[in-house]
């Protein structure tokens, strides 16, 4: 039995067992509740404030513990454990976002927030199975950072534009060259700028280094776009 704790363990994690599968599942119900009861919600302005706060505690409590951990077990480290993949920039511009409402912060993590945790929650790079620490705070915080613009679009009305698509992609190369030089000073691989991971992942098949850089900024643009379609404010042509 995997400890809780635990450095290592003998076990592995398995994409699409019983437990990946109940998070995804659980992800899936929390969105369709959001959204089947936004009016009710946005109604009632202690019911907004107790989801706006659980989502924040989803992206927080999750992280402090992390941190300790790492700590605790000797596992911190400059080349790793820093928050500099795409999901924990996110993760922090989420918190800041909920804090501040931020219209600006809102749009980069309505886009690389859900486009990222969703690669992540579908093909997870995570060592540690289920019931391990690290396999709840892997996908506790990556459903936070998906509900996190799901609630500002649903309940708090804010919307997405064609714009912020943009803006999203001039963020992301900001990024790239921002943590691509990081990497190269740490000798490190955060947002895997210099080689795949070793697990299963959407890189498998785009290519070799560095060609599957290029092919991901092809797929966030096409991605992006998709995202975007329901909130073409469609007008029907006066007759």
């Amino acid at each position: 039995m995997t400890s809780f704790f635990a450095r290592y363990v003998e076990e592995e994690f398995i994409p699409y067992s019983t437990s990946h599968t109940v998070v995804l599942a659980s992800l899936v119900v929390l969105a369709l509740l959001l959204y089947g009861f936004r009016a009710g919600i946005r109604s009632n302005t202690l019911v907004k404030t107790i989801i706006r706060y659980g989502i924040l505690a989803g992206l927080l409590v999750p992280q402090i513990f992390l941190y300790y951990w790492y700590a605790s077990v000797g596992l911190w480290s400059v080349k790793y454990t820093l928050p500099l993949e795409l999901c924990s920039i996110s993760q922090m511009l989420a918190i800041i976002m909920l804090f501040t409402r931020s219209k600006l912060l809102y749009q980069i993590v309505f886009f690389a927030g859900i486009g990222g945790a969703m690669q992540a929650m579908l093909t997870p790079d995570l060592d540690y199975p289920y019931p391990h620490f690290r396999f709840f705070h892997f996908f506790i915080v990556h459903i936070a950072i998906i509900l996190a613009p799901l609630y500002m679009t649903w309940i708090e009305s804010f919307r997405p534009t064609w714009k912020s698509v943009w803006i999203t992609m001039i963020f992301l190369n900001i990024l790239l060259v921002a943590v691509g030089g990081t990497d190269y000073w740490l000798d490190a691989n955060y947002m895997f700028l210099r080689e795949k991971p070793e697990g299963a992942s959407l890189l498998d098949v785009l290519g070799p280094y560095p060609y599957y850089i290029v092919v991901e900024e092809g797929i966030a643009l096409v991605l992006f776009s998709l995202m975007y379609l329901p909130f073409i404010p469609w007008r029907r042509k006066q007759m």
